[in-house]
Parts: C-alpha cells; structure tokens; sequence
C-alpha cells in the first residue's frame, strides 16, 4: 500500500488548498461589503453595488461549507488510516 499514502495525503493537501483559495475570495468579496441602511434614492448605485456583493458571497458561501466539510472528512481519513496502521503493527 505504499503507492496510497502519497496519493491520499496528494488529495488531502489539494483539498485544503482549495478551501483556502475559496476563504480567500470570500473573505476578499465581504472585505467591501458594508452592512449599513440605504434610505435616499441617491445612493441606488451604492445600494446595487452593495447588493451584487452580497449576492457573490451567498453564492460562495455553500461551496466554502462543502469544501470545509471535505477537508475535514480527509482529515479525520488520514488520521483514522495512521490510527488503523499503529493499531496493526501492535498486535
């Protein structure tokens, strides 16, 4: 099994890279985001910017939570393998 430990910690390290770069882009979107009141017509431009922004990151918003919840389960497979292996060579 040689040849599965590089090509799972290889998915492992991909995962956290894309969870990273995807919190990345969120955390750059929300970075202009102001929550703030609009009341005067004046400031629609502001209001529709604002709301085109707010739409990005609710769109992002599910894709940042799978790839969370991937990371995580990668995590827990690789511990779970390395506890797996140490539990095989002691008995």
């Amino acid at each position: 099994m040689t040849g599965f430990v590089p090509v799972m910690w290889l998915t492992w390290g991909a995962l956290v890279v894309v969870m990273i770069g995807i919190k990345m882009y969120i955390g750059r979107l929300s970075k202009y985001e102001e929550n703030q009141l609009i009341l005067d017509d004046a400031f629609s431009n502001l209001k529709t910017e604002q709301a085109a922004i707010a739409e990005k990151v609710g769109k992002m918003q599910p894709v940042g939570t799978v790839t969370l919840w991937l990371v995580i389960a990668a995590t827990l497979f690789v511990v779970g393998y390395y506890v797996l292996d140490v539990v095989k060579q002691f008995s």
